[in-house]
C-alpha cells in the first residue's frame, strides 16, 4: 500500500525528501522500523540523521568509494589508508604519517557528508616506487578526504551489512516498489502533469495513490467470515408487502 506522496521540482535529489517523508509518516502513526529505499536516498547525513531522529534504519545501495583507485581497482584507495580519528593522523600503506589533518569541512551538496582531509607531503611521497599507484597529482603529494568518526563507521557497518545473504534477503523485498513506479508511470500517465504549478500536481498524485490503493484493496480475496446481511430498504419492504417479487441481487443484499 502506498502510505506517502511528496511532488517536487524536477532538481530536488532524492535523498533531499526522506527527512520529510518521515516526519509526515510519524503523524499518521505509519514509520516502519526498517526503510528500504534505492541508492538515490542513501546518503551518509540522511542514514544517520533517520537513525537518530526516528531510530528508523534506512536500508539501500550505499556509494562505493569515489577515488580513481577504487574505481579502477588499481593502486592504494582510501580504504588502504589507515586513519586514526584520536590522534588525528592518517598512515599510508607504505608506512608515512600524514603531515596535515583539517577540517571537517561541508560539503557543497545538501546530501555529502563533511570531509576532513588529511594531506601527504611531497618530500615523503616522491622517495617511493610504488607513488604512480597512489597519486599522479604533479606535486606527487597525496591527499586522503573522509567523513568523521560517527560517519565513517557508519558507513562501514553498512558496506559491510550489504554483503551479507540476510541483507540481500531482506532487500530483495523492494523489487515490488519498481512495479509500483511502472504503474503509476504506464498505467496512470504519471509522467505528464494534467495541471499547472507544483501544488495541482500534488493534488494529482495524491489522487491517482488513492486510486491504487482502492483498485489494489478490491484485489484482495474476499475475508473467511461472510459480510453481515444489511437491513432492507424502504423500497424493498414495500416490495416486501406487495408482494412483489425482488430483483435476485436484491435478495441477496437484503437479507
Amino acid at each position: 500500500m502506498i502510505t506517502d506522496a511528496a511532488t517536487t521540482a524536477a532538481t530536488t535529489h532524492d535523498s533531499q525528501v526522506l527527512p520529510g517523508i518521515h516526519t509526515r509518516l510519524v503523524r499518521r502513526g505509519l514509520l516502519p522500523a526498517e526503510h528500504l529505499v534505492d541508492a538515490g536516498y542513501t546518503s551518509l547525513p540522511h542514514l544517520e540523521q533517520a537513525a537518530r531522529e526516528h531510530q528508523v534504519t534506512v536500508s539501500g545501495p550505499l556509494r562505493s568509494n569515489p577515488t580513481r583507485q577504487h574505481r579502477r581497482d588499481e593502486g592504494f584507495a582510501r580504504d588502504n589508508f589507515d586513519i586514526d580519528y584520536d590522534r588525528q593522523q592518517v598512515t599510508c600503506p607504505q608506512g608515512q604519517v600524514s603531515a596535515g589533518w583539517h577540517g571537517p569541512y561541508p560539503t557543497s551538496s545538501p546530501t555529502a557528508a563533511p570531509l576532513i582531509v588529511a594531506r601527504f607531503t611531497k618530500s615523503q611521497c616522491r622517495p617511493y616506487p610504488a607513488r604512480s599507484q597512489c597519486t599522479t597529482t604533479a606535486d606527487s603529494a597525496r591527499t586522503v578526504g573522509f567523513p568523521p568518526r560517527e560517519l565513517r563507521d557508519l558507513q562501514l557497518r553498512v558496506r559491510s551489512e550489504q554483503q551479507t545473504p540476510e541483507w540481500k534477503t531482506r532487500y530483495a523485498v523492494r523489487s515490488g516498489v519498481e512495479g509500483t513506479v511502472n504503474e503509476f508511470a504506464h498505467g496512470h500517465g504519471m509522467r505528464r502533469c494534467r495541471y499547472r504549478g507544483q501544488g495541482k500536481a500534488h493534488i494529482q498524485h495524491v489522487l491517482t495513490a488513492i486510486a491504487v490503493n482502492i483498485e489494489r484493496l478490491s484485489g484482495l480475496p474476499p475475508a473467511e467470515e461472510a459480510p453481515t446481511s444489511r437491513r432492507p430498504t424502504s423500497f424493498q419492504n414495500y416490495l416486501d408487502q406487495r408482494e412483489i417479487p425482488r430483483l435476485k441481487p436484491w435478495r441477496t443484499l437484503g437479507g
